[in-house]
C-alpha cells in the first residue's frame, strides 16, 4: 500500500492516483434538502464530504482535474414543511443531479512539515420539485449552481501515519436563483466552511481511516431576509485497499443544525433545525492510463433518523486525473 510518506516516489504515485478524488470531494459541498434552510436546499449531503486521502495534502506540484455527479432523490412529508417559492409548504419531492467540474493546485511547497493546494469548482445542476399534495406547481431545471473555490488547503503530517489537513470553503451566490421558484441551483447566499479533515493509514492492514468535519455559516440572503443557522456536518469513511487498485468501504455521515433560522418565512416556520445520519457502501479504484495517474469512486448513501429534512438516498461518482 501507498502510505504517501515513505519516500518521493511513493508520495508522487499513491498520493497522487487518489488525492484527486479526496481534494474533489472534500473541498466541494453536494445541494441536500432540509427544513432549516431556506427553499430546502442546503450545501451538504449526508456522507457526501469525504473520500479517501482527505487529510492528506501531497508535497508535488500538480494539476489535478475532476468531475463528480451525485444524484438525490428524497422526500418531505406532509406532516413537515420548509420555506421555499416566497410560502410554507410540505409534501415535496426532490430529485437532484449535480454535476461539479473541479481543478485542484497542489503547490510543490513544504513548510515546516505543511503542505498546500487550492481548488475551484464550476457546477451546474438538474433539479425537479414535485408537490404530491397539489399545493404547488410542480418544477425544474437544468441550470448553473454557485461556484465554489478554496484558497488555501494546508496539510500536516503528523506522524508517518497520521495526517490533517485544515481550510476554509467559501460558496458565491453566482447561481441561478429567483424568489418564485422552486427548483433554485443557486442560494443567494455567501456560505464559509471552516473544515478539518484527518486520515489515519494502517499499512500493515491495507486500511485507511477517515473524518471529515465542517461547520457552513450563512449570510442572510437579501432577497427574502432569511438567514440560514449554522449547520454541523461529520463525515466518516473506512477503506480497505486490495491488488489491482481496488478498494472497498463503509461511509456515513451525520448533518445536524446548529439553532434556528431567523428572518423572513422562519418567523412561520419557527426556523426548526433538523439532522439526519445516513450510511452506505463505497468502492474506489486507481491506477493508470497511458502515463496518467487517474482515480474513480462510486457510493450509495442512505439516510435514516432524519427530522425536520427529507430523507432519501445520495449516489455519487467521481473520476480524476492528474497532471505535473
Amino acid at each position: 500500500m501507498d502510505t504517501c510518506n515513505k519516500r518521493a516516489g511513493a508520495r508522487k504515485n499513491g498520493c497522487r492516483e487518489l488525492t484527486a478524488v479526496a481534494f474533489a470531494t472534500v473541498v466541494l459541498g453536494i445541494p441536500a434538502v432540509a427544513r432549516g434552510t431556506e427553499g430546502g436546499i442546503g450545501r451538504p449531503i449526508t456522507g457526501e464530504q469525504i473520500a479517501p486521502y482527505a487529510g492528506i495534502v501531497p508535497p508535488t506540484s500538480d494539476w489535478i482535474f475532476s468531475v463528480s455527479t451525485i444524484y438525490y432523490e428524497g422526500s418531505l412529508g406532509k406532516s413537515k414543511s420548509i420555506p421555499i417559492a416566497g410560502t410554507v409548504t410540505s409534501g415535496l419531492n426532490f430529485h437532484v443531479s449535480y454535476t461539479i467540474l473541479n481543478a485542484v493546485k497542489t503547490w510543490g511547497i513544504t513548510a515546516g512539515g505543511w503542505n498546500f493546494a487550492s481548488s475551484f469548482g464550476v457546477p451546474f445542476q438538474y433539479t425537479s420539485v414535485s408537490s404530491f399534495n397539489g399545493r404547488l406547481p410542480n418544477d425544474k431545471a437544468t441550470q448553473f449552481a454557485d461556484i465554489y473555490f478554496t484558497p488555501v488547503v494546508a496539510g500536516y503530517h503528523l506522524t508517518k501515519t497520521d495526517h490533517i489537513a485544515l481550510s476554509v470553503q467559501m460558496y458565491a451566490p453566482t447561481g441561478a436563483y429567483s424568489t418564485s421558484r422552486l427548483a433554485n441551483a443557486g442560494q443567494n447566499t455567501w456560505t464559509f466552511i471552516p473544515t478539518v479533515a484527518y486520515t489515519k493509514l494502517l499499512p500493515e492492514h491495507n486500511v485507511e481511516l477517515l473524518a471529515n468535519y465542517g461547520v457552513e455559516f450563512y449570510t442572510t440572503n437579501n432577497e427574502t431576509h432569511y438567514h440560514n443557522a449554522p449547520i454541523s456536518v461529520l463525515d466518516l469513511l473506512a477503506l480497505k485497499r486490495f491488488t489491482g487498485g481496488w478498494g472497498v468501504g463503509v461511509v456515513g455521515g451525520w448533518i445536524q443544525q446548529l439553532g434556528d433560522d431567523t428572518g423572513g418565512l422562519a418567523d412561520v416556520t419557527g426556523g426548526s433545525s433538523g439532522h439526519s445520519l445516513g450510511i452506505g457502501p463505497m468502492a474506489t479504484w486507481s491506477g493508470k492510463l497511458s502515463s496518467t495517474p487517474v482515480s474513480a469512486s462510486l457510493r450509495w448513501v442512505n439516510e435514516f433518523a432524519v427530522r425536520n429534512r427529507p430523507k432519501g438516498n445520495a449516489v455519487e461518482l467521481s473520476i480524476s486525473a492528474t497532471f505535473q
